[in-house]
């Protein structure tokens, strides 16, 4: 290569480009040292940074209800699914006691609401109701509901007589029992 080529000549001012990108990194190079050493810039870009943190957990936390939310949904209307599914026979039952009374046979009648009864009864047990009988214990208000009180010779507040049965499902009461309960002896 001779000392007039093109390319030899670019050289120096390659050097001169190079000279100014190494200032251009000098100065931010200084930037950063001095950004790092400033108190305010270092607690300005934590502050974004856990603002970002902040709002990228928001964000997830929004995600996570929405699909609660709607994993509730779908199981609240599986669990009705499937109760109204099996409340289907009871309904055929109840059918076909209508049925009887068209025919007027008063036995038929009689074993058909019978049949509708123990279907139902047995569905609910299936679920987990059971009868809340509360003749003869301590009146409770949280799972009897007083209509009357009488005198009798029993303990006041004994539950005399069950006008309505109550239900639990499992601790919970569903329905109170409707009682009369003993108001002191007569």
């Amino acid at each position: 290569m001779s000392a007039h080529d093109p390319v030899d000549s670019d050289l120096p001012a390659e050097s001169g480009e190079d000279s100014i990108v190494s200032e251009a990194e000098t100065e931010t190079e200084a930037e950063l040292v001095e950004e790092e050493l400033d108190p305010l810039a270092l607690a300005e870009r934590d502050r974004d940074d856990y603002l970002d943190q902040l709002r990228r957990l928001a964000a997830e936390f929004d995600n996570y209800k929405k699909r609660m939310a709607r994993e509730h949904e779908e199981l609240r209307e599986r669990a009705a699914e499937r109760l109204l599914r099996d409340l289907l026979p009871v309904f055929d039952d109840l059918g076909r006691a209508l049925t009887a009374f068209e025919t007027a046979e008063t036995e038929a009648i009689a074993d058909g609401v019978a049949l509708v009864h123990r279907a139902l009864w047995t569905l609910l047990e299936r679920e987990g109701v059971a009868e809340l009988d509360p003749t003869g214990d301590m009146f409770d208000p949280h799972r009897h509901e007083a209509l009357l009180s009488q005198p009798a010779d029993a303990p006041e507040g004994t539950v005399l007589e069950v006008i309505q049965k109550g239900f639990l499902l499992g601790d919970r009461v569903l329905r109170p029992a409707r009682v009369v309960v003993a108001g002191g002896e007569s």
